[in-house]
């Protein structure tokens, strides 16, 4: 019996924390569940980020207050430094051999020669933006401008996230 009273007890506070923690610290929830979405282990940005930007539209009387901006650019910032930790997990792998066997690497340096940097603007997508940007990292693309091309679809994401919550809210 005691024991089934400390898991109830340790459920409500853990439920209490959590609350208190999307409550008080909703940037950092944004921030942490961005960073996670954008590595290889599960973070779910997209439901943090429809959530926090329909509480605060609902609230607001324009369509870009600071509060949604400030969401916007944390969102951004964690899921584009998250990126940036897969592509320097990616850069710590051992050179490629340019005349691989493998008919998958081949294609994907084909790819990466043809399409060059402009394939990061894809790696806000679920899976495959994680795999290009270990890819770039792997094949020692250029980190500054793998940077700007990663922050430039990250923010593109969550802007059109954005515009279906202000879309549905303000209609």
């Amino acid at each position: 019996m005691r024991i089934a009273n400390f898991i109830v007890v340790l459920t409500f506070k853990m439920f209490d924390f959590l609350i208190a923690l999307w409550g008080e610290h909703q940037l950092w929830t944004m921030f942490l569940s961005a960073f996670l979405s954008a590595t290889v282990l599960p973070g779910n940005s997209e439901i943090v980020f429809l959530g926090l930007s329909a509480k605060i539209q609902l609230s607001a009387s324009t369509y870009f207050s600071t509060p949604i901006l400030w969401l916007l650019a944390v969102a951004t910032l964690g899921n584009t430094l998250g990126s940036i930790t897969t592509y320097w997990l990616g850069r710590w792998c051992p050179s490629p051999e340019m005349n691989n066997p493998n008919a998958k690497v081949r294609w994907v340096f084909k790819q990466f020669h043809r399409y060059g940097l402009w394939v990061l603007l894809l790696s806000w997508l679920p899976v495959v933006g994680d795999l290009c940007c270990a890819a770039a990292g792997w094949l020692r693309l250029n980190s500054l401008q793998s940077l700007f091309f990663i922050l430039i679809g990250k923010f593109f994401r969550y802007l059109f996230l954005l515009y279906m919550v202000i879309g549905y809210t303000f209609l």
